[in-house]
């Protein structure tokens, strides 16, 4: 679906393309290179979707096909009325880790009549979980081995990481691990079919796959003491060029340019993970800046000047989003899903017909009925771990709680209770940047959660004890991958001059309610205790292993 943002005629100048490769769909911008206005925009949703159906419980799978229909359907729309010699540059960003084995053409191994049964053989989404169990093994062996590079991992490896869904699949398919020429992140392989050229962006590399700037990957024999059969992962099969966001990493080539109507040769800038392309296009350039980006899932970014060792957090990666500073990364992995999973599995039909009549969404609706209350009205209190808690618990196995239900529960205080819950959350991760050095003093928020529900961010502001400046761009990421595109492209000198230039205004900021943040200091505070027991107490992977033992 294509959307001219500016009325009329395009204007006179110089553009620079952003491809925001999300979860469900891609987007694209069309981007002022001059301004960072967003001149046209167009969505394309994924054919084949999330694939889950068949699957055993945490896999999440897509098709790479999808990845190029959405390029070919996607820049023809927003180049729609403009010269193509005006077009600089182009950018992109992914979910991350999403990755998948390929040939040494760069052709998916799942297109292979040969491995198209086999779900190994296509890219593991990032919220892909089944393999938490061999993360938890890598882990333990880093320590083991007192790995100087588990420090920037906050101590623990992720299922969601790279080696974990490597690792499962030579376990699962070992002649499919032998046939791959490399197993490559979805970003990298759509600048590979751009440029024809390999490369590993240093964003990606880094936070999802170990590798350090002036450092490298782990040693080789790391990989070995992971599993022999990988002793020679980094020499055989990781060996390209590893770039940092904002650089070039090729030249569009005379076949992509005549399918895309594109001038040949323009500048493709490295990719990036998509919530830190984010950072730049909310116009953070300083330590003290945090970005929440709050969807489906929550993604929270911050600079800081030297590398600070924080348990339980993503990853701490120099020059993966501005240069000369660290980039350290959390999140939550599980708020706007978790909204979603109520609404869709546990509203009374009484309530969606209400909301129909009023002409709203059932969001809309229940957000109507729960504005109104005050903190610590429902009596309840959530965990937000409906898919397992990503930072700072680094625990895939864990599982959603809600305490304190009557038979006089609303629908409308369990909705609540859950957007509290994804907001304690967050504050325990901004607490904990804290405690370790990395200063908090700014939160900017952009999502679609941000946008849409000005009830939920006046609550973070009131939990957090935070104003909440909520960024004016509907496509964050996509602007982002656009300012890289146009430093790339070497329209700006560096990265700070090509951010002041484009990032997107604040259009909004709440601000706390002194009275709601003394209340929800103390329900925040029974919320830790539940949140350090659960941590702890095993009971909620007890409830997922006698799960999987039961027979169907």
């Amino acid at each position: 679906m294509l959307k001219m943002i500016t009325e009329g005629s395009l204007l006179m100048g110089k553009y620079v393309i952003g491809l925001d490769y999300g979860t469900l769909s891609a987007r694209a911008l069309l981007v002022q290179a001059d301004t960072g206005r967003a001149e046209a925009a167009a969505e394309f949703a994924y054919p084949h979707g999330v694939i889950t159906q068949d699957l055993p419980e945490g896999w999440s799978l897509q098709h790479p096909q999808d990845y190029l229909d959405a390029l070919f359907s996607l820049i023809p729309q927003i180049m729609a009325g403009i010269h193509p010699e005006d077009v600089i540059g182009l950018g992109l960003d992914c979910t991350a880790c999403t990755a998948f084995p390929v040939d040494a053409q760069g052709v998916p191994l799942c297109f292979d009549p040969k491995w198209q049964h086999e779900p190994n053989a296509y890219a593991k989404l990032w919220k892909h979980h089944a393999a938490q169990q061999r993360a938890d093994r890598i882990t333990q062996i880093a320590m083991e081995r007192q790995e100087p590079w588990l420090g920037s991992y906050g101590g623990k490896v992720s299922g969601e990481w790279g080696l974990t869904k490597l690792w499962e699949l030579l376990d699962e398919a070992p002649a499919l691990y032998q046939a791959m020429h490399t197993w490559i992140e979805a970003g990298d392989w759509l600048v590979w079919q751009l440029t024809g050229q390999e490369s590993r962006n240093l964003c990606a590399a880094s936070f999802k796959h170990f590798y350090r700037q002036n450092i490298g990957y782990p040693t080789l024999d790391f990989y070995g003491a992971v599993d022999e059969r990988m002793k020679n992962l980094i020499a055989d099969k990781y060996t390209a060029p590893v770039i940092p966001a904002g650089k070039s990493a090729g030249r569009l080539t005379e076949n992509m340019a005549k399918r895309l109507g594109l001038p040949a040769g323009i500048s493709i800038s490295a990719a990036c993970v998509d919530a830190h392309a984010a950072v730049p296009a909310a116009g953070i350039t300083e330590p003290g800046e945090m970005l929440a980006i709050i969807g489906t899932s929550t993604c929270v970014m911050t600079l800081a000047q030297m590398a600070h060792p924080v348990p339980g957090i993503c990853g701490t990666a120099l020059d993966a989003i501005l240069p000369g500073y660290y980039a350290c990364e959390a999140g939550q992995s599980c708020v706007g899903d978790l909204l979603g999973w109520f609404c869709d599995h546990c509203v009374p039909a009484d309530y969606q017909a209400r909301a129909k009549e009023k002409g709203q969404t059932i969001h809309q609706y229940l957000t109507s009925l729960a504005e109104g209350m005050r903190p610590g009205e429902s009596g309840l209190l959530a965990l937000d771990w409906w898919n397992g808690n990503r930072s700072i618990l680094v625990d895939f196995d864990l599982s959603g709680l809600l305490l304190g239900m009557t038979l006089q529960t609303k629908p409308e205080e369990i909705y609540r209770a859950l957007i509290e819950a994804t907001a304690f959350g967050l504050r325990v991760i901004v607490e904990h940047f804290r405690r370790h050095g990395v200063p908090v003093e700014k939160l900017f928020a952009t999502g679609g959660i941000s946008r849409k529900n000005a009830m939920a961010m006046q609550l973070y502001a009131d939990v957090l004890d935070l104003p909440v400046r909520i960024v004016e761009a509907e496509q964050g990421a996509a602007l982002g991958s656009a300012i890289y595109a146009a430093a790339a492209a070497g329209y700006y000198e560096t990265m700070q001059e090509a951010v002041r230039h484009m990032a997107a205004p604040v259009s909004r900021i709440y601000t706390p309610d002194p009275e709601h943040v003394k209340a929800y200091d103390a329900l925040y505070g029974e919320y830790k205790r539940l949140h350090d027991f659960f941590a702890k107490d095993g009971v909620m992977k007890r409830l997922k292993n006698l799960k999987q033992k039961t027979p169907v």
